[in-house]
Parts: C-alpha cells; structure tokens; sequence
C-alpha cells in the first residue's frame, strides 16, 4: 500500500464507492477518515524521528501475523518488503512463525480475577532469526509479542529492555501505539468481511 491509496481498510475489505457497506461507512465519517489518519500517521509519518519506516512496517507486519488475517497480512508483508526488503519480510515471517502462540495468557493481581491466570508461552526466537532482525527489532518485537498476548502482565519492568537495545521514550510510545492500533484495524477489517459476507 502507497502513501496515495484512499483507505487502507476500504481496500483489505475490498469495499468499492456506492456498496452497502461504502454506506455503512460514510454514516461515520469521523471514524472513517480518523482510522486513515492513524495509519499514515504511525505508518508512513512525513518525518519517522526515532523508528524508522522500514522499522514501523516490521513492527506492523509481526503484529498482523500473530493475529492472522490473510488480506491484513498481506498488505502488511507487501508494505515491508516495499520499505524494508524482501529479506527482513522474510525474517519477520519467520518469526512470527517462530512465537505464534494463543491467549490472552498472564496473570492478574492477586485477587478475585486471579482464578482466570492463564500461562503461556515466553516470547523466543531463534539465535538466527534474533541476529538478523538486530537488537532493536528483536525486543520491539518481544514487546509487540507481549502486549498481543500477554496484556495482563502489564509492568514497569518491560521497558528498559527496549532502552538497553536502542528504542528510546518516543519509539517506545510508537511501538505501543502500533500495536494498538493493528489491533484495532485488524478487527475492523474482519468484522466488516464477515459483513460483506453475508447476504
């Protein structure tokens, strides 16, 4: 996807102007055009500061692969080798292939909710997948991997990790920032496939 395609969710739906659903849509027009905006914004940003585009595609390629989705996941894959390269994409998928796991796991505080402690998997990737996606990467990635699976564990004591492999304060808000936001997109574009779907 290029910086001058319209609507990113749109074009993975495959929504066209004058549908049902290109109506369903414009009733919110808000929502709309602030989705776009935060895809262009965290994804192809006029000036990248400390994560860069190749960096941010990587991230959103990972993200959309532990959560699945064909159409998602091929943009995303696209994207990256358009920005990144045709080896880092490669990485990426094998890492994801490498931490695919199920969840939400964790724990919470000790409490009432304590009876839906779920484990799961540590994040882990291979020595030669870790070495080619460099230090930044891996922990982002590592971060990413936790935040998608393990959001109950939330604690102070995962950040500096990131500092230590070179994500400052700034790209730490953006490594969040993205996964949150592919969370979002990634439901959205399923819901309105299951949508255009039905009859």
């Amino acid at each position: 996807m290029t910086a001058n395609d319209t609507d990113v969710i749109d074009t993975l739906v495959g929504i066209v102007p004058g549908s049902a659903l290109d109506g369903a849509r414009a009733r919110r027009p808000a929502a709309r055009s602030h989705a776009e905006a935060s895809y262009r914004a965290l994804l192809l940003p006029a000036e990248p500061g400390d994560v860069t585009i190749a960096e941010r595609f990587a991230v959103a390629a990972y993200v959309a692969g532990l959560h699945g989705g064909a159409a998602t996941v091929g943009h995303y894959n696209r994207a990256l080798v358009e920005h990144g390269g045709a080896a880092l994409a490669a990485t990426v998928a094998q890492a994801v292939a490498e931490t695919m796991s199920r969840g939400p796991t964790g724990h919470y505080p000790p409490g009432p909710l304590s009876v839906e402690d779920v484990p799961g998997p540590d994040f882990a990737l291979s020595a030669p997948v870790t070495a080619a996606l460099g230090p930044k990467l891996a922990a982002g990635f590592a971060h990413a991997h936790y935040l998608v699976f393990h959001p109950r564990d939330a604690a102070p004591e995962r950040f500096p990790p990131l500092m230590e492999a070179g994500w400052s304060e700034d790209g730490i808000v953006t490594l969040s920032q993205l996964v949150s936001f592919l969370a979002f997109q990634i439901r959205v574009v399923a819901g309105f496939a299951v949508l255009a779907a039905t009859p």
